[in-house]
């Protein structure tokens, strides 16, 4: 690999031949599958001639619920890389033993769990967590989108920008061999010189400006776009959750790009704030990072809180339980997710007062966790309860969860900590709450809206064997990591010494395989409902007989969401108005304003992918002209003064004549 000592020259900076890993078969049969892949993609989109309906349709749109569809297409395409490093290093651990070295060595095995940490927090959940609130909560709230739609597009391509970033690393240089917060020294130009850590800081700063813009929007659209009637405390729970995690976003997300931007002076400019002499302190790194982690942690699992309430209340046919303890919960949360960041590193010699203060707050933000618990179980009580895929994923996820906040309890005694912290035991627990909270909520977050996005529902049978190989999956998968860090073994662990620790690691990959059939199965339970759209065609417009704003239009919804306004008079908007007799106004249509598609988002971003790439090569001259063509882009589109457009209310009249048949159906 090359290293920052490799000789520059003035058109490719330190970017060479060598750096290709022509002498990784691994890597060589990945680039070789995945270009036959693309190139059979390309080909299919050629053939049936779809580039241009895609281009003027998606690619440019600026609709929030095209956008919503399109984070979660990325997320789930994520998914996949980051599940496919997870299965390498489950496979690896189960080999590495009895003197064996495995089949991955030192250097590609930190690469790919350094990878699999940053694709599955910032390119899976962030994605898949961002496209629900951004589809969903403008329905929920009555708007016709979100405050600012080009912002909107633009921080999308500017998320799969980053993401682009992370899988070139695959094919040319390297990723970071860091671990997934880049702690440095370890992460310093000294014990890190090619380009791996770079790889990792420009992809998390171009995705972090795009995640950064989203949470300002989405706040702004909540705050200012509320339909009449509809208060704070009449705001459905999942549009609460979302407020909260994106004011989250908004002042955490600073921080991970103040931090990054100083490890890079570190890096290129030679500075010593991170650095362990010249007056560097690398735990003020640690401190900032985790300033940023702990906050991101539910900024994850907050949407999935809200999505748990209305399924939870939507397949229970009752109002949700203790709505008002569910709102000052959630931002009862968002206050303590502050104020409990230190507890990742107990060991790290803060002190016993110190230690002490951060797990008696980490043992008190479980308390609102716990009420939303009974909360939702009261919902279920005496209800009417449907066993459909979303409260299949609901009730596993409130028996997996309980066990994650229990073993998160006893990790926030920090004499405890001392003896789990570094073992498999944290590694078992971070995955417990992060798959049975926020995956299993983005699963039945995601079944339960299909409809309302397509128009027909995902298949049922399929759901449920995904359902069950991932359940069933994740309890082999982790719980003999609970067992092996309960037995002291290390976390971070390539090879293994004790022969008799092998069969754990063998179940633990079993559970892993189980995990990918439920991948697999949740793949083909969309593909094949697409194709079979017609027999599970929803003609309602109201699948579940949903019980909030976004069941009131048409499924899939027009473009503008609303030809009228809605007016709110109950947090349970839908089935309110049902109550009351929902009756569409028969004139006083008034042609709609829309904004018009652009281009300028993918534009933009495809530039500072460009100078992403340039920076981490050291390509001088790239970089500069990235940049030159960024700002020249986005002055030029400031002059775009005449980008909307009005749909004639002849077109909105034909529109809701076919909506109010099928909302004649969902009330009947």
């Amino acid at each position: 690999m090359t290293d920052a000592s490799a000789p520059h020259s003035m058109l490719f900076g330190r970017l060479t031949l060598e750096s290709i890993p022509i002498h990784e078969p691994i890597l060589i049969a990945t680039f070789a599958v995945v270009a036959l892949g693309g190139i059979a993609v390309v080909g299919a989109l050629t053939y049936f001639k779809l580039w241009g309906y895609l281009w003027r349709e998606w690619f440019t749109s600026v609709d929030h619920k095209k956008i919503g569809i399109m984070y979660m297409v990325l997320g789930l395409i994520m998914l996949l890389r980051g599940f496919a490093d997870a299965v390498m290093m489950r496979i690896q651990q189960a080999m590495a033993f009895n003197g064996s070295e495995g089949y991955l060595t030192a250097h590609h095995y930190d690469q790919i769990f350094t990878a699999h940490g940053v694709i599955m927090i910032f390119f899976v959940a962030m994605p898949l967590v961002t496209g629900l609130m951004n589809y969903v909560v403008p329905l929920q709230i009555g708007a016709r989108d979100v405050s600012f739609p080009f912002l909107n597009n633009f921080s999308f391509w500017m998320t799969t920008a980053g993401a682009v970033l992370v899988m070139m690393s695959l094919f040319i240089g390297e990723f970071a061999r860091t671990g997934w917060l880049a702690y440095p020294p370890l992460s310093g130009i000294a014990y890190s010189p090619d380009p791996g850590v770079d790889y990792y800081i420009w992809a998390l700063q171009v995705a972090g400006v795009g995640t950064t813009l989203s949470g300002i929007n989405l706040v702004c659209t909540i705050i200012k776009m509320r339909c009449p009637g509809m208060t704070l405390m009449k705001m459905p729970v999942f549009t609460w959750t979302s407020l909260c995690t994106n004011i989250l976003i908004v002042a955490t997300f600073p921080v991970l790009t103040a931090v990054l931007a100083l490890l890079t002076l570190d890096r290129y400019v030679g500075t010593n704030f991170f650095t362990n002499d010249f007056g560097g302190n690398p735990m003020m790194y640690v401190n900032l990072i985790w300033i940023w982690g702990h906050p991101e942690v539910y900024i994850l699992i907050l949407p999935a809180f809200g999505i748990f309430s209305e399924v939870t209340s939507t397949f229970s046919g009752k109002r949700l339980f203790g709505y008002t303890s569910m709102v000052y919960a959630t931002v009862v949360i968002t206050i303590l997710s502050y104020l409990v960041w230190l507890h990742h590193f107990f060991t790290m010699g803060s002190g016993a007062s110190v230690n002490s203060f951060f797990g008696i707050t980490t043992m008190i933000i479980s308390i609102p966790t716990g009420a939303k618990i009974f909360n939702w179980l009261f919902t279920m009580y005496r209800g009417r309860i449907r066993f459909e895929a979303p409260m299949m994923w609901t009730v596993a996820f409130m028996l997996t969860f309980v066990i994650g906040g229990m073993t998160g309890v006893l990790l926030a005694v920090p004499p405890a900590d001392f003896v789990l912290h570094n073992s498999l035991f944290l590694i078992a627990h971070f995955h417990n709450v992060i798959i049975g909270g926020v995956l299993y909520g983005l699963f039945a977050g995601m079944i339960y809206w299909f409809p309302k996005a397509f128009g027909f529902r995902l298949h049922p049978l399929l759901g449920k064997f995904s359902f069950w190989f991932w359940v069933v999956g994740f309890w082999f998968a982790f719980m003999p990591l609970y067992i092996l860090g309960l037995m002291g073994v290390t976390r971070r662990m390539r090879v293994f010494d004790d022969p008799s620790l092998q069969i754990w690691f063998v179940i633990a990959g079993f559970g892993a395989f189980l995990i990918l059939l439920g991948i697999v199965c949740f793949l083909l339970q969309i593909a094949y409902s697409i194709w079979k759209r017609d027999e599970l065609r929803d003609v309602t417009g109201d699948p579940w007989n949903g019980r909030t704003l976004e069941w009131a239009t048409s499924s899939p919804p027009p473009d503008y969401n609303f030809a009228f306004t809605p007016v709110v008079h109950d947090n349970d908007a839908w089935t309110d108005m049902k109550k009351r007799g929902y009756v569409r106004p028969l004139d006083g249509f008034k042609p709609i304003h829309m904004p018009r598609n652009t281009a300028t988002g993918i534009v933009l971003a495809g530039f500072s992918m460009a100078m992403g790439f340039a920076l981490i090569w050291h390509i001088w001259w790239l970089a500069a002209a990235s940049f030159a063509a960024i700002l020249v882009t986005a002055i030029t589109h400031t002059f775009n003064y005449h980008r909307d457009f009005h749909i004639p209310a002849e077109e909105v009249v034909q529109a809701e004549d076919e909506r109010t048949r099928l909302l004649a159906g969902s009330r009947a």
